[in-house]
């Protein structure tokens, strides 16, 4: 996973910004939770807990050290590894959830493989990402270089993501989003719709299809 050691050495700051920017934060978990099936769940790349924690999600999977130590302090149960390589028995869990992480990845396809390898059959995949295409994603594209966490990190377009969840065996996809007001504008939580392109976060759930 890209950036590793920038996550290790820089947790605080990570922590920092859920702070720094509450509102934005809990629109964030209103999508994700928008499209979040019920029933046994894991979360890869579960960083911090910051996510899995007010979501119900129990265990994860995170490859950083001391983000998955502030996690633990949350009552989950974090395993050390990545999203290419799960430690987990085939058709384990009702779902599976990543949010930013698919920025990081080293092989989004064989991430996306395995997450549909420990997924039960209709189970689902649950992705939150800042959008590329969005004002708060191109802002974060121009910075980059400038940033302690996404100076490693790929952005991607809604549409690239489902081209990817497709080759991998996925369908049926659903979208919210959220973000619609620039960070350091936000008074309250922003509104959860459906779809994409116009708000800067978004949510795509796609539901494990069988094969022949």
């Amino acid at each position: 996973m890209a950036g590793v050691e920038s996550f290790d050495r820089n947790v605080n700051q990570y922590e920092q910004w859920f702070i720094d920017h509450p509102f934005a934060y809990l629109s964030e978990v209103r999508a994700v939770r928008e499209l979040l099936p019920k029933g046994s769940g894991i979360e890869i790349g579960v960083g911090t807990g910051r996510f899995a924690a007010p979501l119900g999600i129990t265990r994860g999977i995170e490859p950083s050290r001391a983000m998955a130590g502030l996690a633990q302090r949350k009552g989950i149960e974090v395993l050390s590894g990545v999203a290419e390589k799960l430690p987990f028995a085939d058709n384990e869990f009702d779902f599976a959830l990543m949010v930013t992480t698919v920025c990081f990845l080293d092989d989004m396809d064989l991430a996306f493989r395995e997450a549909r390898r420990v997924l039960k059959p209709g189970g689902s995949l649950v992705i939150g990402f800042v959008d590329r295409e969005s004002p708060l994603g191109r802002e974060y594209e121009k910075r980059k270089d400038k940033s302690a966490f996404y100076k490693d990190a790929t952005f991607y377009a809604a549409a690239g993501i489902v081209d990817h969840l497709t080759k991998a065996g996925f369908g049926n996809f659903s979208f919210c989003q959220t973000l619609f007001t620039p960070l350091d504008e936000m008074k309250e939580v922003d509104p959860v719709r459906e779809g994409h392109g116009q708000g800067s976060f978004v949510v795509v759930k796609g539901i494990k299809e069988m094969r022949n």
